[in-house]
């Protein structure tokens, strides 16, 4: 499915309003001609953890939230991406319940990886776990099924133990079938794309680090793709990894996340040097989703491994704390860096990360929706929001700090502040203006200034960024193709 380059909201079903049903109405009431690229919508399913992420049932919608007649009514007439965790299900799933309750004699048990399908003996090897790319201190749980014995399977994720997220088998014909059934099911609700949360981690193999296993995980994707493609659907892989991962999948023609953008944007602006930022902007692959806020949280390992310096890293990371973010980190040793930095990502607003200063703010939106690829606002940064301490303090998970959820009043009053304004300009702007449709070019500047161009046909926009002042300005033909300049 060929996308269009345009803006996308991400919001969880409950951020803007409570359901999907205010969701729509917001959107329609505050943000009509803002987000025509589509609404990613945090998954809305039944989930027994993780906000979400860690499905029951893809065929139902979380009754707090609404049901698919509201997903339906939002996708025909933005679009709609929906998260498919094809890594793991919920262990409260009528599927692994019943693997439970039966044990290997469950119709559903091929599903999941026992401990057998890694080690033939079922007995974990210690070196083989040293080399992996952990989420949790250990790759599994172990459980006593209905017969009473013991049953040790795959839990890549999971803060419990045993873990809430039960990893799926993808080689079994059992998990394709399921997997080939929410494709089917997507389409005939208007879901016309679709994140693969967590795909990096859907091949394990002993000896490698059960990340991102190479040439397995394309034979996946590829098949994962065709099942899209016969249903219209758009993907979009989730991999935190190496650059260069990310840009093997970019070459394989797959739509990427451009994880580098948040930091070397902040970068750029909280040290008031552009080069790093313009270097890049100069190499990356163009099928990317920009984003600089989610979730989740701002990158730093491994994503910009060897392309920032760890000296590079604890300074943005540190200005960072100061300004009140917390951090995730990085388990398994193999993976941090020889002095032991070992921060996964920086969890604030990104309004925050940037001392709330309305103009820096702007400037880097302004660089987001200039890089090319499909841009992506995160609701929090749509408002402009500030870090919600109390939300991470009451929950007790350091996420929750830039996953503020909205009144309606919250969302009125936020609608009318100034930076508000001034970033739906911006995307309106970032929409409609036909010059980004062309060429894009990165200017030659002084490392105090950024000057981004597009060019179509005669059509033209500068982007042009102050770094000692943070004001930014943007210069461009108009209508009649005459030149404009208007402050951003």
């Amino acid at each position: 499915m060929k996308l269009q380059s345009r803006v996308q909201l991400i919001t969880y079903p409950d951020s803007l309003g409570g359901n999907l049903a205010a969701l729509q109405e917001i959107i329609q009431r505050y943000f009509p001609d803002l987000f025509s690229g589509g609404i990613h919508i945090l998954p809305p399913y039944p989930s027994s953890g993780d906000r979400g992420f860690a499905p029951l049932d893809y065929s139902r919608i979380d009754p707090q939230f609404g049901s698919w007649e509201d997903i339906g009514k939002i996708g025909a007439k933005y679009g709609v991406m929906l998260d498919v965790m094809v890594n793991h299900i919920s262990r409260r799933s009528a599927y692994f319940q019943d693997f439970l309750k039966n044990g290997r004699s469950s119709p559903h048990a091929d599903m999941f990886l026992t401990i057998d399908k890694i080690w033939p003996d079922g007995r974990p090897v210690q070196a083989d776990i040293d080399k992996m790319f952990l989420r949790r201190p250990l790759p599994y749980s172990t459980f006593t099924v209905g017969n009473g014995q013991e049953e040790i399977v795959w839990t890549t994720f999971g803060k419990a133990d045993p873990s809430e997220q039960i990893d799926l088998d993808v080689k079994s014909p059992l998990t394709k079938q399921y997997l080939s059934g929410i494709f089917r099911h997507f389409k005939a609700n208007h879901v016309n794309m679709v994140r693969l949360d967590a795909v990096g981690y859907v091949i394990k193999k002993p000896g490698t680090s059960c990340f991102f296993v190479e040439p397995d995980i394309y034979e996946f994707m590829d098949w994962v793709a065709e099942q899209a493609k016969e249903h219209g659907i758009a993907l979009l892989p989730e991999v935190h990894a190496h650059y260069s991962i990310q840009y093997k999948l970019a070459e394989r023609g797959f739509w990427i996340y451009d994880f580098i953008l948040p930091f070397t944007v902040l970068d750029a602006l909280v040290n008031r040097s552009a080069g790093m930022l313009l270097r890049y902007l100069q190499t990356r692959p163009a099928n990317q989703f920009t984003m600089l806020d989610c979730h989740d949280g701002i990158p730093v390992k491994p994503d910009l491994d060897d392309l920032v310096s760890t000296e590079q890293a604890r300074r943005v990371v540190d200005l960072c704390l100061e300004r009140g973010a917390n951090l995730s980190y990085v388990l398994s040793d193999k993976h941090k860096s020889p002095d032991g930095f070992d921060v996964h990502q920086i969890r604030c607003t990104y309004y925050d990360a940037l001392r709330r200063n309305d103009d820096a703010y702007l400037a880097a939106r302004a660089i987001q929706l200039f890089t090319p690829g499909i841009p992506q606002i995160y609701y929090v940064g749509l408002l402009a929001g500030e870090n919600d301490d109390a939300r991470a303090a009451a929950t007790g998970d350091g996420r929750e700090i830039n996953r503020h959820n909205y009144s309606l009043e919250e969302i009125e009053q936020a609608v009318q502040r100034p930076v508000v304004q001034r970033l739906m300009r911006l995307i309106r702007f970032r929409n409609e203006h036909e010059a980004f449709q062309g060429t894009f070019h990165v200017c030659d500047t002084d490392d105090r200034e950024i000057r981004l161009q597009w060019e179509n046909n005669g059509s033209r926009c500068v982007l042009h960024v102050d770094l000692d002042t943070y004001r930014s300005f943007i210069r461009c033909t108009d209508e009649q193709g005459e030149e404009a300049q208007w402050v951003v």
